[in-house]
């Protein structure tokens, strides 16, 4: 698995090349240090939120999409085990759970959900992907043929073009569900 850093340096570094910056162009039109900047595309430091945004502005890009990778499996995010930046000037921490990539639709639900046999999902549109969040109780979720339990805070993400699965483990199960179509 990459580290954070590691994801960053390598995002940084393709959005600069694809925008045909330099590293010191880059750096001016962000404001930083050409050193920080190089540093960053070397995999080392401990970027705050405010360097990343100020890297993301002038390559046109999210600070989503700069920390994350684009992945087409499942994946899951236990509690307080995310991709986790600091800010310099606040008491704020940002995990990021999940980008979305260009030209897909998000559609966010509320799920409500009670013990007893789960909903068994046919696949939906080539390319679907769902993400859930658990906000209360335990629900085991994923694809049908491998699902995971999740907790209150636990974020999954996997492919809904494939059969998939939602049972409530627990009374009054709650849960954010997304559904990103391409």
């Amino acid at each position: 698995m990459n580290t954070p850093i590691a994801i960053i340096a390598k995002n940084l570094v393709k959005e600069r090349l694809r925008k045909g910056l330099s590293q010191g162009e880059l750096a001016r039109q962000a404001g930083v240090a050409k050193s920080t900047l190089s540093q960053l595309e070397a995999g080392n430091g401990n970027p705050s939120i405010e360097t990343l945004w100020s890297l993301c502005v002038p390559l046109g890009i999210s600070f989503a999409n700069l920390m994350m990778e684009p992945h087409r499996s499942t994946q899951l995010v236990r509690r307080g085990q995310g991709l986790t930046v600091a800010a310099e000037q606040a008491d704020y921490q940002a995990i990021l759970l999940a980008t979305s990539p260009l030209g897909v639709r998000r559609d966010i639900y509320q799920v409500e959900s009670q013990p007893g046999k789960g909903r068994h999902s046919r696949p939906h549109l080539p390319g679907s992907v769902e993400h859930i969040i658990i906000t209360h109780g335990r629900a085991l979720v994923g694809l049908s043929e491998r699902p995971v339990e999740l907790n209150v805070g636990d974020y999954l993400s996997y492919p809904a073009d494939q059969e998939h699965l939602f049972q409530a483990l627990e009374p009054d199960t709650r849960a954010i569900m997304m559904i990103d179509h391409i």
